[in-house]
């Protein structure tokens, strides 16, 4: 299956030097919001988000949703590492391509990690945060411990993700598996037989938390009690170390906030942005 196959919108590509293509959904008018998903198999910026950018293009937002490298619909090579260094390098040549000089980073799991990276390396770029369940916090042991990611890479590991397999790494995801939508397993599934086995096994991401404190915009999270990928713990990391941090904190909330409190995160992070 080619990206062109794939069961997302396809909307815009931007072409990195070296040639890179980078898929990207470019919605509404107005202060930009990039949005960068997580690293699950069959990720993709149109299944983390599609119950969120609609609400900001309304609200007055261009939002940048992107497929990170080697998701949904962007370029997946089998010949570089996945470390924070080379995510954050092709999204500030994305940024380039499309000559947005400053905008704001909003990012779940490896989407938020790379959000803080990119605003410790570039922090003229970043105007405000948003992050929910970010990793980067943590050592890569502690994150190897979770439920959600042991169930993940076992299940990763033993062959191709269908859609059945899909629901069983996704379930964990979500407080309430009933929330699950088929559209987006299957999303996920068409994704998920296109990756290279090199994305996984070279993703690494350090702990940035001793970096915090070099942060210069206003950060706003949300993290739930009952994430089965990133220790809620991380969110007290957070509020320690970054100089202007606010965190909500839902319990009866798994790893997907955005998707099981959709309204309540629209609306906290429109306050947010809508705030001088």
């Amino acid at each position: 299956m080619t990206s062109h196959d794939l069961p997302l919108p396809l909307d815009r590509f931007a072409e990195l030097p070296g040639g890179l293509r980078l898929h990207y959904l470019d919605i509404g008018h107005g202060p930009v919001v990039v949005w960068l998903h997580g690293s699950g198999p069959g990720a993709s910026g149109y299944s983390n988000f599609k119950g969120n950018y609609p609400a900001f293009a309304e609200a007055g937002f261009r939002n940048l949703v992107l497929d990170l490298p080697g998701f949904g619909r962007s370029d997946k090579p089998s010949d570089v590492r996945y470390d924070l260094d080379f995510f954050v390098s092709c999204l500030r040549g994305f940024l380039d391509a499309l000559g947005v000089d400053r905008c704001t980073l909003l990012g779940n799991s490896l989407g938020g990690a790379i959000a803080l990276g990119a605003a410790l390396a570039h922090p003229e770029r970043v105007e405000k945060l948003i992050l929910m369940a970010p990793g980067g916090v943590e050592e890569r042991e502690t994150y190897f411990r979770m439920p959600g990611i042991v169930r993940m890479v076992e299940t990763y590991n033993a062959g191709p993700m269908g859609v059945e397999e899909m629901r069983h790494v996704m379930s964990l995801q979500l407080h309430d598996a009933s929330q699950l939508d088929e559209a987006m397993l299957a999303e996920r599934a068409a994704v998920a037989v296109t990756q290279p086995a090199n994305l996984f096994s070279t993703m690494m991401v350090p702990n940035m938390t001793e970096r915090l404190h070099e942060l210069r915009c206003p950060v706003f999270g949300f993290w739930g009690t009952d994430d089965n990928f990133n220790p809620a713990s991380g969110a007290l990391k957070i509020l320690a170390h970054a100089p202007n941090a606010r965190i909500i904190m839902l319990n009866r909330c798994g790893h997907w906030v955005q998707v099981e409190h959709t309204e309540l995160f629209n609306r906290s992070c429109l306050d947010f942005l809508n705030k001088g």
